[in-house]
């Protein structure tokens, strides 16, 4: 008589989340000199039959916490009772730079440049050692919450390797305003899952401790309707009237001089080359200067400070060159609408 096969429970941090359970843990990292534990908040959903194992991450640098409302939403949803697989939510990764409200580490590193790891290393070294061993390894696919930073907002925007046609379909899926194809950069998460071969999305969407509500919206349902593309939620992935515009490049626009900037763009809007963006003086008028596109493309982000110094980047161009779509104009709210109703109310 054959035996139906059981499956496994999935181990992490030394416990056991069998399947149709969901249990709230902590991965220990490290004591502060008051002896007080530090611990990482890990949410672990075990659906009751088989299916890709999904990490959605956010708060990677401590101050970027649009993610963390954006997961707590996700775990909100009933639709989770009828999930295949497991979802791996870890709201707070840099549990030291979000209770200080700072993107660094103590030891004054960024964790998204200190990947893989070392567990005889740095604090940043040994956090991200431990994510990658204790989340990264035991999940077959990862979403990065992140937002602009340094006074900084950003458009919401998934950026990964489109050269995998995996990753570039859950793009895709995940439905954003605009999709970069974006450099990985040396030391990041994104690198390390990379090495590792599993489909990976890095989302960015608003800016540095602040919430926005658009951004969530864009972010939740973006994970949702990727959650059903790989077939862990019933349904199928949701469809905006409006087509991803994919850029297979950007391009910083810096300041020509030091002054007061006036911004004349709107975030999301399609510019053409030589369109004035811009406008910087000093505090009483003089000496201004425009600051123009220096290519055809949309704007995915901008400075919100207005005092700049000669250099500072205030614009971030994803260029048309070689992309696909007519993006229009993305930076209405009301022409962009998240593919799904409201999370919040269902």
């Amino acid at each position: 008589m054959n035996k139906k096969r059981v499956r496994e429970g999935f181990s992490i941090g030394g416990r056991i989340v069998n399947p149709g359970e969901s249990q709230t843990l902590e991965l220990d990292v490290a004591r502060l000199y008051t002896h007080t534990p530090i611990t990482i908040p890990v949410h672990v959903i075990s659906g009751k039959n088989d299916g890709p194992r999904l990490f959605v991450s956010a708060a990677v640098h401590g101050d970027e916490i649009n993610g963390v409302e954006i997961i707590r939403r996700l775990l909100a949803q009933k639709s989770l009772a009828k999930l295949r697989g497991i979802l791996v939510a870890v709201p707070v990764v840099n549990v030291h730079g979000f209770i200080s409200h700072s993107r660094y580490l103590p030891d004054r590193r960024d964790l998204n440049r200190s990947f893989p790891g070392n567990e005889n290393g740095s604090l940043a070294s040994r956090l991200a050692r431990l994510f990658l061993r204790e989340i990264v390894d035991k999940c077959t696919h990862g979403i990065d919450l992140h937002t602009a930073s340094g006074h900084r907002f950003n458009l919401p925007q998934i950026r990964a390797s489109l050269v995998d046609e995996e990753t570039l379909r859950l793009a895709q899926a995940f439905g954003p305003p605009v999709i970069l194809d974006a450099n990985i950069r040396d030391g990041s998460l994104r690198q390390s899952v990379a090495e590792n071969g599993k489909p990976f999305l890095l989302y960015e969407a608003g800016e540095v401790l602040r919430f926005d509500e658009f951004s969530i919206r864009v972010g939740v349902t973006g994970i949702l309707s990727v959650m059903r593309l790989l077939g862990m939620l019933p349904g199928k992935p949701g469809r905006n009237k409006l087509k991803p515009f994919v850029a297979h490049s950007s391009t910083w626009v810096r300041a020509p001089q030091s002054g007061i900037l006036q911004v004349d763009c709107v975030l999301g809007a399609q510019v053409s080359k030589g369109d004035r963006l811009g406008r910087i003086s000093g505090p009483m008028g003089e000496n201004e200067l425009a600051i123009t596109a220096p290519a055809d493309g949309v704007i995915i982000a901008t400075l919100k400070l207005p005092l700049v110094n000669k250099g500072d980047a205030v614009f971030h161009l994803a260029r048309l060159k070689g992309s696909e779509g007519d993006p229009g104009d993305l930076s209405v709210e009301e022409e962009w609408q998240p593919h799904e109703q409201d999370p919040r109310l269902q």
